[in-house]
């Protein structure tokens, strides 16, 4: 046991002792409980006060040679460092010009915008004029009582007659007079004048009753009554009719920015709640403010809720769209707030409405975001997948899409549309292939379309993997500047589109077929310029095959259910990233999610009517015409239906396991009793060596020799035929790099 001190207040005093036990020691007992002992009279110890000071002052010799070291970095106004905050200030900086005067077609549209505006409210008075001047003369009597009232009140001097009735009250007798001699002086002048522009007045109206035709006088009376009429006026009863929208919402503020995000159970204004990064500002046709929530509240929270929040504001949900800033933080929310309501505003033009041609090489107009900005669709190098239910505008973003295939007369369209309604018609004329309808030889066209583009992406990889690099400089696919160096080629866009998609995977004797094809295709062909479109209207797990859905590469979902069907059609984990299209109301039609890659944007496409859709189609026409560029179906031709397996595929396929060579006349057996539809002619010939021939000729393109053969177990000797290590392996284009 060791005695030690310390040091309080300066003094010293003995530190309680510690005993340590060691190993092995019993601890004493614990006493029982005896009876309570009544310390009502014991004296009372004094405690010693608790000293508040500061560390450093209660006890500086404790202190003494320790070093104390700041956690915080200390304020330095290094030049580098005040340069990285003026770098990253700029980084920041708004622009100096806006956005309506950075681009030549948003100052068009802002142009266009004011220009309609005030030529509709001039229109809108103009007409209305010939109302505005009967309440006028309808109000005339008022005016002219009001008027005569304030004239007698004038030359009277009547605001005075009080003070001089209270001073003559009083018997002030010299204020009296003083108020007398200044009313005189006031009156005196007021009277010549009246009588003066009176008589005036007076003679004028007579000489221009004498001398003026009726409709100057007549246009002068109603003049004095307008005139007139103003003056008798009132405030509850205007006579302009005001020009108000009733669409046109109020103006975003904090205040309402702070009750909505706390009335949703987000946070509460001031010192660790919600506060603004930014100022509330004008971004397009409505306002932007940036609010950084409150700490470990992220964004996600509030996209949960964007009804609740719309309801909070007592907004539409159309107009209000919040969304995360990714590029800042987790807790940064963007909150976009349309000024109109975009379901009841005027429609935007698609860009390609009335005159222009489309690059499907190059990115294609589709539609607008929430703040009216053109969006566009990059389908070179990818392929698409559309979703949504029933009711949420399919037709819209197929329209949109397929409008401006059909305006590249280089692009070869095929379309299968699976619905058998029509809503395509208006690109048959164009069409290579065009089937419309939900039968079983639709579903066969449908399967026999898509294995045509597994073939011709095989004939494409062919042809691109023979070329040298410097040919290809952009890497092994094709690309425009290709497509017109080598025209033979026709390495122009080819876009399949299926739409009701589901009918085809989902049918008992075709759903593995189609998705093998579809999924071979999605992969391989996007670098060769074959591009595969799927719509659906059922983006469930049986209508849409994971091997499908997860190797698409742009999707876009319309309204959906639930958070399954939105991940079907967006991705794994979209959901949970923020992309929701289950936030999207079906009478929103058109509006979806596009995402490409992680990244999504909201986005409604352009709206077309079948009659304009069908101007387009014509113009399409014109344009393929000129350009000589019609084919299949849309030039008057069959379409072939190409098999996408060739004879080296089947040829591997009925190969006896086992067996290194076989002989010619054995293999054509088994091919007629593989693909009857094929080989079966082949059986029809007259002898051995005939059939031979013909299956020499026939693997003959693909380099697959046959040669004389001794095989003892087969037809006692030697005959024509075909080792197995001559055959080259399933003929499989190189996968596709990444662009």
């Amino acid at each position: 046991m060791t005695d030690t001190t310390t040091a309080v207040n300066g003094t010293h005093r003995p530190a309680p002792v510690i005993e340590l036990a060691k190993a092995g020691d019993v601890p004493p007992p614990v006493p029982a409980p005896g009876p309570p002992v009544d310390l009502s009279g014991a004296p009372t110890i004094p405690l010693p006060a608790v000293d508040t000071r500061p560390l450093e002052e209660a006890a500086p010799e404790v202190l003494e040679g320790v070093a104390l070291r700041p956690v915080d970095r200390p304020q330095t106004d290094l030049p580098g460092t005040w340069l990285a905050e003026r770098q990253a200030r700029l980084a920041d900086a708004p622009p100096v010009l806006p956005a309506w005067l950075r681009s030549g077609r948003d100052l068009a549209d802002a142009a266009r915008w004011v220009g309609s505006y005030y030529g509709h409210l001039t229109a809108f008075h103009a007409l209305r004029a010939p109302v505005y001047l009967a309440r006028l003369i309808g109000r005339a009597p008022r005016g002219l009582w009001r008027l005569t009232a304030r004239w007698f009140r004038w030359v009277v001097d009547a605001e005075a007659r009080p003070v001089e009735a209270r001073a003559a009250a009083g018997g002030d007798v010299e204020a009296w007079l003083s108020l007398s001699r200044e009313h005189s002086r006031r009156c005196r002048p007021r009277r010549v004048l009246s009588l003066t522009v009176g008589t005036a007045l007076a003679a004028g109206t007579a000489v221009a009753a004498l001398t003026l035709p009726g409709w100057a006088l007549a246009a002068g009376g109603v003049g004095v009554l307008a005139a007139a009429g103003l003056a008798g006026r009132r405030a509850d009863t205007p006579v302009i009719t005001r020009y108000v929208h009733t669409h046109t919402l109020r103006a975003l503020d904090s205040t309402e920015v702070y009750a909505a995000l706390e009335a949703i159970g987000v946070g509460k204004k001031g010192k660790s709640g919600v506060e603004f990064a930014a100022e509330i500002q004008r971004d397009g046709p409505g306002w932007r403010a940036e609010v950084d929530l409150p700490a470990g509240v992220t964004a996600d929270k509030v996209l949960d809720k964007r009804a609740e929040l719309a309801a909070a504001m007592r907004r539409p949900i159309s107009t209000v769209w919040p969304d995360a800033d990714r590029d800042a933080h987790p807790g940064r929310l963007v909150l976009w707030v349309a000024q109109q309501d975009p379901a009841k505003a005027a429609r935007k033009l698609w860009p390609l409405m009335r005159e222009g041609q489309a690059d499907v090489y190059a990115p294609l107009p589709f539609g607008f975001d929430p703040r009216g900005n053109l969006v566009e669709i990059t389908l070179a190098y990818s392929n698409l997948l559309v979703g949504g239910i029933p009711g949420s505008g399919k037709t819209s973003c197929a329209l949109a899409i397929v409008l401006g295939v059909a305006l590249d007369p280089t692009a070869e369209l095929w379309i299968f549309e699976l619905k058998g309604s029509g809503d395509l018609d208006a690109v048959k004329p164009i069409c290579h292939r065009y089937v419309s309808g939900d039968d079983d030889e639709d579903l066969k066209a449908t399967l026999a379309g898509l294995r045509a583009g597994i073939a011709e992406q095989k004939r494409r990889a062919k042809f691109i993997k023979s070329l040298p690099p410097e040919e290809i400089p952009e890497g092994r696919k094709v690309t425009r500047t290709l497509a017109e160096k080598y025209p033979e080629q026709q390495l122009g866009p080819r876009v399949i589109v299926v739409d009701e998609v589901q009918e085809l995977f989902t049918h008992p004797d075709h759903k593995e077929e189609a998705a093998e094809l579809a999924t071979k295709l999605i992969k391989k062909g996007r670098a060769y310029g074959i591009i595969l479109i799927l719509l659906t209207q059922n983006p469930d797990a049986p209508s849409l095959p994971s091997s499908v859905s997860s190797s698409v590469g742009t999707r876009l979902c319309l309204a959906v259910m639930d958070w399954r069907a939105n991940n079907n059609v967006l991705g794994t984990g979209a959901h949970e990233r923020g992309l929701r299209a289950t936030e999207i109301s079906t009478s929103e039609q058109g509006t979806g999610i596009l995402v490409r890659g992680r990244e999504g944007t909201t986005v409604r496409a352009a709206f077309i009517k079948q009659t304009e859709a069908a101007e387009i189609g014509k113009r399409a026409l014109a344009l393929r015409t000129a350009a000589g560029t019609l084919t299949g179906q849309a030039a008057g031709q069959d379409v072939i239906e190409a098999a996408a397996e060739t004879i080296v595929d089947h040829l591997r396929a009925i190969w006896p396991e086992g067996k290194e060579a076989v002989h010619s006349h054995r293999l054509v057996d088994a091919l007629a009793a593989h693909h009857p539809e094929v080989y079966g002619p082949w059986l029809d010939l007259e002898d051995v060596a005939a059939r031979s021939t013909a299956l020499s000729g026939a693997l003959k393109p693909h380099g697959v020799p046959t040669r004389q053969l001794t095989i003892r177990e087969c037809c006692g000797g030697g005959a024509k035929g075909v080792r197995f290590t001559d055959v080259p392996e399933a003929s499989e284009a190189p996968e596709d790099e990444d662009d």
